[in-house]
């Protein structure tokens, strides 16, 4: 099968599409002939050096696809069915994938939709979790892919939402439920304006703990998934996904979509052959769309 590796570290140059074994499905696995992979901004961090030391290197733990091999003890799916979820090898991007973790793709979602969805969902469905987040709880970066998925997933438990966001997001935050303000100087005024904060996530790793824990009373109410140096400071809880994964979220979010009460983020496309192409584009940032690899 063709799947993305890099033999060096360095920019986009360095990805290449090369043959490997076809994978096959383990004991609760499903294989799948894969039509969408998601790519995250860890992806070009590996590929910088800056994560994993070994070489080569492949890419992708979320994608979708079409069941074409199912493992033993695996029940409720068939060959032939549409699922996504995650590919605990690192072999997303790639023509095949086994994935470990999975669920039906809810019936309203194409491919390149379904694969933007299992990181981000994980990622804030988890910081709920160890938030128990109820009350009013701040989003700080409430417009990417996973400040989005938690503004939405926590107003799908009726908390009350307020989210950080530049001016000109605060539509699009608005649209998902929450109570937009901008940051900078003066956030902790501008958020006790709009009203009481009981938790806080810090999704965008800004350096606004301090101000995150003066909002709610205490550390023990806020966590962040993107200030590991910060959390030391400051004795938050920084989440990871080695501290228990929320993969509930995969079987529970076909409701939510099909109800109207989850809005999947835009998709930019790129053919799989294009993945240096896909890199260069997420590396200029300033962009909303979750990136997606779609077979060529």
């Amino acid at each position: 099968m063709k799947t993305v590796q890099f033999r060096r570290f360095g920019g986009p140059e360095v990805l290449e599409l090369v043959d490997l074994p076809d994978p096959h499905a383990g004991s609760g696995q499903v294989r799948i002939e894969v039509r969408a992979a998601g790519v995250n901004a860890s992806d070009w961090k590996k590929r910088q050096g800056l994560m994993d030391e070994e070489l080569p290197q492949t890419l992708g733990y979320e994608a979708a696809g079409v069941v074409d091999e199912v493992g033993d003890g695996v029940t409720g799916v068939a060959v032939g069915d549409r699922v996504f979820g995650f590919s605990d090898d690192g072999i997303a991007q790639a023509e095949l994938a086994v994935l470990t973790h999975f669920a039906p793709i809810p019936p309203s979602l194409g491919f390149a939709e379904a694969a933007a969805l299992p990181a981000a969902l994980e990622t804030a469905t988890r910081a709920l979790d160890q938030l128990g987040a109820t009350g009013t709880l701040l989003v700080n970066g409430a417009s990417g892919s996973v400040g989005g998925a938690a503004v939405q997933l926590a107003v799908a438990r009726g908390v009350r939402v307020i989210g950080t966001a530049s001016p000109a997001n605060h539509d699009y935050v608005r649209a998902l439920g929450a109570e937009p303000v901008a940051y900078g100087d003066g956030l902790v005024d501008r958020v006790r304006a709009v009203g009481a904060v009981d938790c806080a996530l810090d999704v965008a790793g800004s350096g606004v703990l301090a101000e995150l824990i003066e909002l709610t009373g205490s550390a023990d109410r806020v966590v962040t998934i993107a200030d590991f140096v910060g959390a030391q400071q400051y004795g938050v809880r920084f989440s990871r996904g080695d501290s228990g994964r929320a993969l509930h979220v995969l079987d529970e979010i076909g409701e939510l979509v099909e109800s109207g009460g989850f809005e999947v983020p835009a998709v930019q496309t790129f053919a799989l052959s294009d993945v240096a192409e896909a890199h260069r584009f997420g590396e200029r940032g300033g962009v909303r769309a979750k990136i997606v690899l779609v077979a060529d």
